[in-house]
């Protein structure tokens, strides 16, 4: 049966438009041929002329003859952005956080994706285990780069059991077939203390430096445990010591391969360098910051930012163009990982406006358990419970993260507005970059 695509709206003076095509239409094919998923009909429309098959509403079939430009677009959004449905992941990782979350929680958060479009469309991780062999000859053909690996060890045994997934050791030889065919990748190895660390880890990247350059950047993330781990693999906490160790080993690994590559290739997220109580590295060590998304380079380029945002607020400043006149209090909520650096930050904004008062609140994740202090975890209910009978002043600023993705929702469907109400303070949600840091204060120091 042939794929159908039902096209949820159209663009005003689009292609589709001056077609006829309507909201509600179905595309059937293109070009005589079907279409599997969103890269198929990217690849198909383009052409300078293209026929399209639609079926109206009333079940009138249209053949569509259309003359356009080589790369211009229909104008059709489709209700399934991807075109298909979305795979999900059939490990069983003895890390896998999804695991690690309550019951009761709404269901799209226990949805373990591991889909190789989203990794190319999103920037998720895929381990490959998942990919049959139509995937890669359609990821080479269109080129789909870059693709986002989940490689935890190069050990193929070590793999099966840390995904639970007797196929999960020869997956890995799906990274020689994206590299023979020239596609960039990022790879990603969560760190299990005394899994696959160590000397496994050493191996690991060892084994992965031969997919240079193609293979762009790997990281190296510690295990999140949350409290719910009943009857899951038995899992410890790194520490201070070891996550010691586990910088110099990635730092001996950046120097031998920038010498010989240009490019330092194997970075560690920034929870190792706050549990090892050391300093994060300078600009130029994150290559461009390739794996911002698992951490790595977060707060450097967060500090890198506020530092310009905060030179340029100085010298206006110092023109009489951003003035405080009175007195002005301001709140913060974060995650414990982030506190000292948002902090930091607030101490020079109130050095620089003399009566600028802002209290920073390190959030315990009392949800997840302790050990989980990323912000992007942190639930209303335990940000509301935690600021509950505190003087918020004008504002409470949270950061963007979090909220759900596009939602004015916390991850435990507490609402914003459910928030302000209970803390009787407005609550404002501050972007991700020390720009938005400096203005969403300057914001209200103006009011």
């Amino acid at each position: 049966m042939a794929a159908e695509h039902v096209i949820k709206s159209v663009r005003p003076g689009s292609i589709a438009e001056e077609m006829g095509i309507e909201s509600g239409d179905v595309l059937l094919s293109v070009g005589g041929q079907q279409i599997e998923d969103i890269f198929d009909y990217q690849y198909l429309i383009q052409e300078e002329y293209i026929e399209a098959t639609v079926r109206k509403a009333g079940g009138e079939e249209w053949l569509l003859e259309i003359d356009k430009e080589y790369s211009e677009d229909l104008g059709i959004e489709f209700e399934n952005g991807l075109m298909d449905e979305y795979r999900s992941c059939r490990n069983k990782c003895i890390f896998c956080f999804i695991d690690q979350m309550p019951e009761g929680m709404r269901e799209t958060l226990y949805f373990k994706d591991d889909d190789s479009r989203l990794s190319f469309l999103q920037g998720n991780y895929v381990t490959l285990t998942n990919m049959s062999d139509h995937d890669i000859e359609r990821i080479i053909r269109y080129h789909l780069s870059p693709i986002n690996i989940s490689v935890q060890t190069m050990n193929p045994e070590l793999r099966c059991t840390m995904l639970h997934n007797r196929f999960a050791g020869e997956a890995l030889q799906k990274l020689d077939r994206l590299y023979e065919g020239g596609i960039r990748m990022n790879g990603q190895i969560v760190l299990c203390k005394g899994v696959n660390d160590g000397a496994e880890l050493e191996y690991s990247i060892r084994s992965l430096t031969k997919y240079l350059p193609q293979m762009e950047s790997v990281s190296v993330v510690p295990v999140g445990l949350s409290k719910y781990r009943e009857g899951l693999y038995p899992l410890e906490p790194f520490t201070k010591e070891d996550a010691g160790e586990v910088l110099r080993l990635i730092h001996g690994w950046q120097e031998r391969i920038y010498e010989e590559h240009g490019t330092h290739f194997i970075h560690a997220s920034d929870e190792w360098y706050i549990l090892a109580e050391e300093e994060l590295p300078q600009e130029e060590r994150y290559d461009g910051y390739l794996q911002l998304e698992n951490g790595v380079g977060m707060v450097r380029l967060l500090l890198t930012e506020f530092e310009e945002a905060f030179a340029w607020l100085s010298e206006e400043a110092s023109r009489g163009g951003c003035r405080l006149t009175g007195k002005v209090k301001l709140s913060m909520a974060t995650g414990k990982l982030a506190f000292p650096y948002i902090r930091q930050m607030a101490d020079r904004m109130e050095q620089l406006f003399m009566g600028l008062t802002i209290q920073v609140f390190a959030i315990r994740n009392d949800f997840f358990g302790e050990m989980i202090t990323v912000s992007g975890l942190l639930t209303g209910a335990d940000i509301m419970a935690q600021l509950n009978g505190q003087d918020l002043g004008s504002v409470l600023l949270l950061p963007q993260n979090v909220l759900r993705s596009g939602e004015d929702v916390f991850l435990d469907d507490v609402t914003r507005q459910q928030m302000e109400s209970a803390l009787q303070v407005p609550v404002d949600i501050v972007k991700s970059s020390g720009q938005d840091f400096v203005d969403a204060i300057v914001k209200w120091i103006k009011r």
